[in-house]
């Protein structure tokens, strides 16, 4: 999170207002579905057994979605060509995180598989909508984002598992999970 923030702020500061808002509309739509997907589960139990969903997987869909944004700023003074090999190593990235997900087994493949497509959507989406805008990369506003970001580092996650459960919880009038099969592995994640 702290890097999508550091991209709007980015952008923000090279005054790419177009891009900013595009930036913050398309990642923040793709919070906005996570959180409600794990919201419902939480709440209402709303998931599907059979494949073992409840809930798009926030990690997966983030760093699909950073990931290939970061690279279309990084490399917009380059080749197309370049260009599209940094959009793929920031989708193969993506899907690593995606993968590190399954390897500790707090998702499901149909969690990890939501979060990497939507994330793709947004990262490519974006990549892609600002494709032909002039240059607004500065190498100056790199370097204070990478010092700003450095602090951030150290600091605790943010309890989000915990402020999800309680707003399911107001949301649905319940005192407890609506469902429990798999709910550790929603929670879990933010753990």
């Amino acid at each position: 999170m702290p890097v999508a923030a550091l991209l709007a702020i980015w952008l923000a500061g090279a005054r790419a207002w177009k891009p900013f808002f595009l930036w913050c509309f398309l990642f923040g739509s793709g919070i906005v579905l996570v959180v409600a997907t794990k919201i419902a589960y939480i709440g209402w139990g709303a998931g599907i057994a059979a494949i073992d969903f409840t809930g798009i997987s926030g990690h997966a869909m983030r760093a699909t979605a950073i990931a290939p944004a970061l690279m279309a700023i990084l490399l917009q003074k380059q080749t197309r060509q370049i260009q599209q090999l940094g959009l793929l190593a920031g989708l193969v990235f993506g899907i690593a995180i995606g993968i590190s997900r399954l390897a500790i087994h707090v998702h499901s493949v149909a969690e990890v598989v939501s979060g990497c497509l939507l994330g793709a959507v947004v990262g490519a989406g974006f990549a892609w909508l600002i494709r032909n805008r002039p240059v607004f990369f500065d190498r100056k506003l790199l370097v204070i984002g990478v010092l700003a970001l450095l602090p951030v580092l150290t600091l605790k996650p943010a309890p989000t598992e915990s402020w999800m459960e309680s707003v399911a919880y107001y949301l649905s009038g319940k005192e407890r999970p609506a469902q429990t099969t798999n709910l550790e592995s929603v929670t879990t994640e933010y753990r």
